[in-house]
């Protein structure tokens, strides 16, 4: 992207001979020139940028009508991103020069103008313009991803708080289950024998007997057993599921199942899977290998899964919006999930959609940080951008998309075993 230079100067050739001198570097796409006769131009023009191509440099004459160079600077320091100046005056006007540089001003030249030294003035401020930028991008990511540290770190915690306080009250449940239905068995056991021995029971028992079905009741209640062991379990799973997920006692690298964390995150997710007004239930298939345990860091690399089944489950929901639900139904919206090992050193994970697809222009963009499709407020830009780090940095792996319109999405996630 050509860096945007503003020239203030009410001197009328100066466009002109500007124009001229660094015309190479205006065709190679290096600047662009705007120009202004004075510091109100100057500034009407930045406001009017601010929202476009905002100005990297102000390059200006010290006298001029209305607003002079040094108000000027003033001025742009006052700016919430204000651009590097250069001042132009004679070397007579030292003074000038001296205050200029106390506002700010990142150097001077003086007239009449060498262009050979405007030329390396202008580059030298441009470079640390590069370096200024590079410099607040790195710390503006580093915040966001501080920031989106602790919002997993905070979703892990809860999630395992909860675990726990489930965990307890289910073992309680689930461990009585068993002498209960004892019970039970006991019970039902004596009031046969008594039936055996006492065939004939007084009439109000055999009111009663009639009243609460005495046979149904015994036959019901095994059912009963059966139906509360089942959710009992599926509740000890779901329990073991979210503890899976949050992982909080293991920061450091270790062996993992890599199947468990992945089965964890979708019963996570479990809720945006099912079915909504705009469609029917999107279908989750896996395909696994065979693996071993992989060294990894845990909770991070649960973080990555959950990030792009999240963003599948987000391109489904948008393009859904547009679709009559009748043709949702028709072609269903399936996730397909696979692993597989390569060679002898390293595991492959495949998230593939049959969603909308991605255009090439976002492609390109996808792990770039801040770069986000979705609509304000509804995205960051950070999740993929983090899952490459969390690969490519923390596992020395590989994240890679490849896509078309309308043929779904494939992720690829590799990390070494």
């Amino acid at each position: 992207m050509p860096h945007h230079i503003l020239v203030v100067d009410d001197e009328t050739d100066v466009e002109s001979l500007i124009s001229q001198r660094f015309r190479r570097e205006i065709r190679q796409g290096a600047y662009t020139f705007s120009f202004a006769s004075n510091g109100v131009e100057a500034l009407e023009h930045i406001n009017q940028s601010a929202g476009a191509s905002l100005v990297d440099l102000v390059l200006t004459d010290i006298n001029m009508p209305e607003m002079d160079g040094l108000t000027l600077i003033s001025n742009l320091k006052q700016l919430k991103h204000p651009p590097k100046t250069i001042v132009v005056s004679a070397y007579s006007d030292i003074n000038n020069i001296r205050t200029a540089m106390n506002r700010g001003a990142f150097d001077f030249v003086t007239k009449p103008i060498n262009f050979q030294d405007l030329s390396i003035t202008l580059a030298r401020a441009l470079r640390a313009v590069d370096e200024e930028n590079k410099s607040k991008a790195r710390l503006a990511r580093s915040q966001s991803q501080l920031v989106q540290s602790e919002k997993m770190s905070a979703l892990g915690g809860m999630v395992a708080g909860v675990a726990h306080e489930i965990n307890n009250p289910i073992n309680f449940i689930y461990g009585n289950l068993k002498p209960a239905r004892s019970y039970v068995q006991d019970l039902s056991e004596l009031i046969a024998l008594y039936q055996e021995k006492y065939p004939t029971p007084d009439q109000e028992i055999q009111d009663l007997l009639e009243e609460i079905n005495l046979p149904f009741l015994q036959e019901d209640l095994n059912k009963l057993f059966d139906s509360l062991d089942i959710g009992a379990a599926r509740i000890r799973d779901l329990v073991l599921s979210l503890r899976n997920f949050s992982r909080l006692d293991e920061a450091e690298k270790k062996q993992v199942d890599i199947h468990e964390g992945i089965d964890s995150t979708l019963l996570i997710l479990g809720n945006r899977l099912k079915a909504t007004p705009e469609r029917p239930p999107i279908q989750i298939e896996r395909a696994y290998g065979l693996l071993p345990k992989v060294e990894c860091y845990p909770s991070q690399l649960n973080q990555v899964i959950m990030n792009l089944l999240a963003n599948a489950i987000d391109a489904f929901e948008e393009f859904d919006r547009a679709r009559p639900f009748k043709e949702v139904e028709a072609a269903p919206n399936v996730i397909t999930i696979s692993t597989e090992r390569v060679e002898e050193t390293s595991i492959k994970i495949e998230i593939v959609d049959n969603g909308p697809g991605i255009p090439s222009e976002v492609q390109a963009r996808l792990f770039d940080p801040f770069f986000t499709t979705k609509a304000v407020g509804k995205g960051t830009g950070l999740g993929l951008s983090i899952s490459h780090e969390i690969i490519v940095q923390k596992h020395g792996g590989h994240l890679s998309c490849l896509s078309e319109v309308g043929q779904g999405a494939r992720f690829v996630v590799e990390i070494p075993i």
